[in-house]
């Protein structure tokens, strides 16, 4: 029987937290995963024992969770689903990419796997959504590109858009309305930490002002 949404939820979760932190298998506080998941921190010990159980992940009362190498593979599979649907919504149905998360969050517990492979071929074998974040391939390993951010790249050196992280709706969309998208050329002219702002001249050389958090959140690779 295929794990419930649920369950894939839960692994998808602690996996993203184990790739934030940018170790494969590190301890995820139990309070950080019931927040990530709008739960009770008794409500994620109690799912996270079950998992437990299961073989999917392990659990040290008092420390965190970690995913085993089956759950961490599922996990993984589950980021494949929603990515991939994502990327389909966008570039087949037109759909905004400030819009496609919550609907790829509910269609990645239906998609079967032959409609994801289907979906897959169809796309060319993307590397990543359209929010720049790598998918995982059919058996679950997934790229790990080494970017830097507007806050850490070289001032005035030719660089392009990769990766956004938040995928908040509000901010896709003020990203997209400068042209802020991933594939942009672009440079960073000015960081100033008093004034709190970061200037970024796109292509065409027109200077756009974001914030410092926002800035973070905008990670790039060396390009002309």
């Amino acid at each position: 029987m295929p794990p419930s949404s649920t369950v894939e939820n839960y692994l998808k979760a602690i996996y993203q937290a184990e790739m934030a932190h940018g170790d494969e298998g590190t301890l995820v506080p139990m309070g950080q995963l019931a927040s990530a998941l709008h739960v009770a921190p008794g409500t994620a010990t109690t799912m996270v024992k079950a998992l437990a159980d299961s073989g999917l992940v392990r659990y040290e009362p008092y420390a965190g969770v970690r995913l085993t190498a089956a759950g961490r593979k599922l996990a993984a599979l589950v980021l494949r689903r929603h990515r991939l649907i994502e990327l389909f919504l966008v570039k087949v149905l037109d759909m905004s990419w400030a819009e496609v998360h919550d609907e790829a969050e509910r269609l990645e517990h239906a998609a079967s796997d032959g409609l994801i492979e289907r979906i897959d071929a169809m796309l060319g074998r993307p590397a990543v959504d359209p929010h720049g974040d790598p998918i995982p391939d059919p058996d679950g390993a997934i790229a790990r590109p080494r970017y830097e951010s507007l806050l850490t790249c070289p001032l005035d050196t030719p660089v392009v858009l990769s990766r956004v992280t938040d995928q908040d709706a509000a901010f896709l969309r003020f990203l997209e309305s400068h042209d802020l998208t991933p594939g942009q050329s672009l440079r960073v002219a000015v960081r100033d930490e008093a004034a709190d702002h970061v200037q970024v001249c796109i292509a065409s050389d027109r200077a756009v002002m974001i914030g410092m958090r926002a800035a973070a959140k905008l990670l790039v690779a060396p390009g002309g």
